[in-house]
């Protein structure tokens, strides 16, 4: 469940690219968020199997020891989350959908990742297409992992989110590669939230979605009522809305499992995230690339 500045970059962007084939990094983003809980932020946490410090993140493992059990951290994870957000005015318009994917047993981060990752997109109208690093056979660190992933989809600028890949980018190369550099800019948006405490910014984005439901979209990228009224997702219902990432879910299993897909022959941008999992947060050092406009990660 990312934070809202990792979804924001990914509605700017043509192309997202999920970086997920570099090291897992324990005690950063890539297994937790933070949500509101009795007007104060708490961790949520997805435990993972501990094996090798240099296990990739495509391979972490989740740790289902006690599935089955009142203290499997899905149901236990669930019931929070149901708690934290039973006053919220769209949280019914979602919960089922969000049960279904936590009480999945997912052997993987990633392929929880992939699954919370499809509900949001869909929730939030989101429609940039997303691959995974681990697809495109790519090699390199830092700012040449990400020069590199914007070479093998064709891509002209790069949109460095607000991390940390800012300071260690290599402008000039990138220069030399015909690569631009532009910069996200995003402003955290004020929405309502359960509670009476202060606002509490950098929480998962589940927290303006079961606030704001259908609007959320559209204070995403800032945009006003009227502007989202001309959009066909906001005239719809939040029901309608869940209803979608389940059956957008199902539609890319079938699809995937009729023929894989190419990461470069539609390609017009993309993005490349250090962390792109389901309860990623504001930790992420994310960047994106366009071949056709500037895109983001």
């Amino acid at each position: 469940m990312p934070w809202l500045g990792y979804l924001h970059r990914m509605a700017r962007a043509d192309l997202f690219i999920v970086l997920d084939h570099v090291q897992f990094e324990r005690g950063n983003y890539q297994n937790r968020t933070m949500i509101r809980v009795n007007g104060e932020p708490r961790w949520l946490t997805v435990p993972v199997v501990q094996r090798s410090q240099k296990e990739r993140i495509v391979e972490k493992q989740i740790d289902n020891a006690l599935a089955g059990t009142p203290r499997w951290w899905s149901s236990a994870h669930f019931q929070t989350i149901r708690h934290a957000y039973r006053e919220a005015p769209f949280v019914a318009d979602y919960l089922p959908e969000l049960r279904r994917i936590l009480e999945t047993r997912w052997a993987r981060v990633v392929e929880l990742d992939a699954a919370m990752l499809e509900f949001l997109r869909a929730a939030f109208g989101i429609a940039t297409k997303v691959v995974r690093s681990s697809e495109l056979n790519v090699a390199g660190a830092k700012s040449e992992l990400i020069l590199n992933l914007c070479r093998a989809v064709g891509a002209d600028t790069l949109l460095a989110g607000l991390g940390g890949s800012r300071a260690y980018l290599d402008k000039a190369e990138f220069e030399r590669q015909g690569v631009n550099i532009a910069h996200q800019e995003f402003s955290h948006p004020q929405h309502a939230q359960c509670g009476v405490a202060p606002f509490s910014p950098g929480l998962s984005s589940l927290d303006m979605l079961l606030n704001c439901g259908p609007d959320s979209g559209a204070l995403l990228v800032g945009e006003t009522k009227a502007d989202a009224s001309t959009k066909a997702m906001c005239g719809a219902s939040a029901t309608a809305i869940a209803r979608s990432a389940s059956a957008a879910a199902r539609r890319r299993r079938s699809a995937s499992a009729r023929s894989p897909r190419s990461a470069t022959s539609t390609a017009r941008a993309c993005s490349t995230s250090a962390a792109a999992s389901a309860t990623s947060s504001p930790g992420c050092a994310c960047a994106a690339c366009s071949r056709a406009t500037p895109a983001s990660t």
